[in-house]
């Protein structure tokens, strides 16, 4: 598959079929997202990933009503995390700029934008989600504070086609300098 056609084709799946997904796609999903850039080759975002009903059960519980219903029949959730105060910082511990913890969700956008197109090549549609209960996941995950909680992401074939919505032209997104 061709990137260009991952990019145009992966949309944000609500509806899936019943299934599971493989030790080795979950592995090629994250070593892809691994691969994206990160800040000084910090390589900060973490991956907690649940495929057993269980584990799916315990991140569901941080998730409001409708994104519940939303990944009822997902193979996998993922909770994408990133290491608190190293994208963006010296070695001394000062922000290299006024962005600070900024670069790591930057980074983590990086690493989800590979992983859900890494997923949509081998076939698993994706939505990524960004209201959660924070303290819930902590809890049911045994994510430490040192990791700031992004987004969870669901996974699995999907069972439906959404349309694409319309996009800005570039003329409207886009401010030439020369």
């Amino acid at each position: 598959m061709e990137l260009k056609d991952a990019m145009l084709g992966r949309r944000s799946i609500r509806f899936y079929k019943t299934g599971k997904i493989s030790q080795a796609d979950i592995q090629a999903i994250i070593a892809a997202a691994n691969m994206a850039p990160s800040w000084k080759n910090s390589q900060t975002p973490r991956y907690y990933v649940a495929t057993s009903e269980e584990a799916m059960n315990k991140v569901r519980e941080a998730l409001p009503e409708r994104n519940t219903e939303n990944t009822k029949n997902a193979a996998a959730l993922i909770v994408m995390t990133f290491e608190r105060g190293r994208a963006g910082f010296m070695k001394n511990g000062l922000p290299d700029n006024e962005v600070g913890d900024g670069w790591g969700f930057f980074d983590n956008g990086l690493a989800c934008q590979n992983l859900v197109l890494k997923a949509y090549e081998l076939g698993y549609g994706s939505l990524i989600m960004g209201i959660r209960d924070e303290q819930v996941l902590r809890e049911n995950c045994s994510i430490p504070a040192s990791q700031i909680i992004t987004a969870v992401i669901s996974l699995g074939v999907a069972d439906i086609d959404p349309t694409a919505p319309k996009r800005k032209e570039v003329e409207d997104i886009m401010v030439s300098l020369g």
